[in-house]
C-alpha cells in the first residue's frame, strides 16, 4: 500500500476517489506499517495533496508508536509530510 501510494505520488496522479479508497486501506492496515511504509505514506499524501485530517491523525500516532525505528530519511521524510 505504501508503495502504491508512493509511486501514484511520484507520477502525480490525480484520482481523489483513488486515494480516499486507497487512504482506507491504509488505516486498515497502518497497525502493520513498518517505519519506512509510514513514511512513504506520509511522503506520498502530502505530495499529492490529499486532505483528510482524520486519516493524518491516525498516521501520526502510529508514526510516534514506531518514532524509535526511524532512520534519519524516514524522520526526514516524515517530518517534511
Amino acid at each position: 500500500l505504501a508503495n502504491t501510494a508512493w509511486a501514484c505520488a511520484t507520477a502525480q496522479y490525480e484520482a481523489p476517489p483513488f486515494y480516499e479508497q486507497l487512504a482506507y486501506a491504509c488505516r486498515v492496515r497502518i497497525s502493520d506499517f513498518n517505519a519506512q511504509e509510514l513514511a512513504n505514506t506520509a511522503w506520498a499524501c502530502a505530495t499529492a495533496q490529499y486532505e483528510a485530517p482524520p486519516f493524518y491523525e491516525q498516521l501520526a500516532y502510529a508514526c510516534r508508536v514506531r518514532i524509535s525505528d526511524f532512520n534519519a530519511q524516514e524522520l526526514a521524510n516524515t517530518a517534511w509530510a
